[in-house]
């Protein structure tokens, strides 16, 4: 039998944290539309059955005790050797049928991974309001800042090229992950598409795992430190420009006022304008330096993207 498909090793990844009442279909799904590929179970930190029912039900089961889908994914990343990796979560809400379109698609435009937009098959508690006005609003924010291409940057469901899994640092805990993948792919100008599958509701007693404020305010917060992190040129110019307005702001009246008495009578205030111009100076001085070692990072990381053979069609 042959153990591949179109001639590339596939592993259907699935990070999972107490999901006993679904992973069984969910392993049973995917070993039905991609026969040849091998199904690892990355559990989560789960208190109920499912790693049992998951090694049950065919699956190679991993134990990562540090809570956290980002936890689990960069176990994922690290320990599954694979030419095509396909990513899921264990709660069934994903279209396991689609997953030879991902691939094909990944396989065909050579691309480093592709994205299933989930489109849900019914409102309300599938997609509740705030999940999706969140997601647009902060896949909106990422394209401002980092340059559009995605529609539903929060996805779960992606495929990835090996070269793609390889290059990436994998530095979030929790639901950011998926924020971090996007940017990543963004910055290293990795390509990628999207294609749209089904999103299903959960199965009846499964709870959703994502907390919409929670884990909003940490979505928010990954995109901060990688703004900080990978546009610091941008972030300390700003930061200079607004301490040299607000130095302006304090001393010009200052200036005025010796031109026309001869007199510093606010010595403190002129005292902090300058200590604030001083600052910006420094600010922007760090910029400069950030900036080139971010150049530097960024330089290391293509390099490293560029030793691993990407997927391409089998001749």
């Amino acid at each position: 039998m042959d153990n591949t498909y179109r001639g590339h090793r596939v592993a259907v990844v699935l990070p999972c944290h107490n999901e006993e009442i679904a992973i069984a279909k969910v392993i049973k799904d995917f070993r039905k539309a991609v026969p040849a590929a091998q199904i690892f179970v990355f559990n989560n930190a789960s208190t109920d059955k499912t790693g049992e029912i998951a090694k049950k039900a065919g699956a190679k089961v991993i134990f990562e005790p540090n809570k956290g889908k980002g936890n689990a994914v960069r176990r994922i990343f690290a320990d599954v050797e694979a030419d095509i990796y396909i990513m899921a979560d264990g709660d069934g809400t994903y279209d396991a049928s689609m997953a030879p379109t991902l691939v094909d698609k990944l396989i065909d435009s050579r691309l480093d991974m592709v994205v299933g937009v989930r489109k849900p098959e019914e409102k309300g508690e599938v997609y509740r309001f705030g999940h999706s006005f969140g997601n647009r609003l902060l896949t909106g924010t990422v394209a401002k800042i980092f340059g559009a291409g995605f529609s539903d940057m929060l996805s779960g469901y992606r495929v990835f090229s090996r070269r793609f899994v390889k290059s990436f640092p994998a530095l979030s805990r929790g639901f950011e992950i998926e924020t971090e993948l996007t940017i990543h792919a963004l910055e290293l100008r990795a390509p990628y598409a999207e294609i749209e599958t089904t999103y299903f509701s959960r199965a009846k007693g499964s709870t959703s795992k994502l907390s919409t404020y929670k884990d909003g305010a940490r979505i928010s917060k990954a995109i901060l430190r990688l703004l900080i992190r990978e546009r610091p040129r941008q972030v300390n110019l700003l930061l200079a420009l607004s301490m040299v307005i607000a130095s302006f702001v304090l001393g010009l009246p200052i200036i005025f006022e010796y031109l026309q008495t001869g007199l510093v009578p606010r010595f403190p205030t002129a005292f902090l304008a300058g200590m604030i111009m001083l600052g910006a100076m420094l600010v922007a001085v760090c910029a400069v330096i950030l900036d080139s070692v971010v150049t530097g990072r960024s330089e290391a990381k293509r390099l490293i993207y560029l030793s691993v053979t990407g997927v391409r069609p089998k001749e």
